[in-house]
């Protein structure tokens, strides 16, 4: 597997690439809310090159944290309720209105 940076898996299809800042942008948020030691930090030079302003950067960087800080929320609830020896350790219910079971970011954002 390469690196955050590369990409050395071949084409499964004859479909058009992603435009390189989408994948910026995946790689960045994938790199937060996996609590990827580098975070996308390389990510966020490409994105600036490419002329994405900096509040579709903000967003991005938002939405990433807030799905890293809710997956750890949601892991919290079910190690408690297993800790507490809770027979179903089932995650939280669903926020109301989100199909995904996630909530809205801080600044009203959906993740979904």
């Amino acid at each position: 597997m390469s690196g955050c940076c590369g990409s050395g898996a071949p084409k499964a299809d004859a479909a058009p690439p992603l435009h390189s800042s989408i994948v910026a942008m995946v790689s960045l948020a994938s790199g937060i809310a996996a609590n990827h030691p580098a975070m996308g930090q390389c990510q966020l030079d490409r994105l600036r090159r490419a002329g994405v302003p900096e509040s579709q950067i903000a967003t991005v960087i938002e939405i990433a944290r807030h799905i890293r800080d809710e997956a750890a929320e949601k892991l919290d609830h079910a190690f408690d309720a297993a800790a507490a020896g809770a027979t179903d350790a089932a995650q939280a219910p669903a926020s109301e209105g989100e199909s995904c079971g996630c909530a809205t970011t801080a600044s009203g954002q959906s993740c979904c």
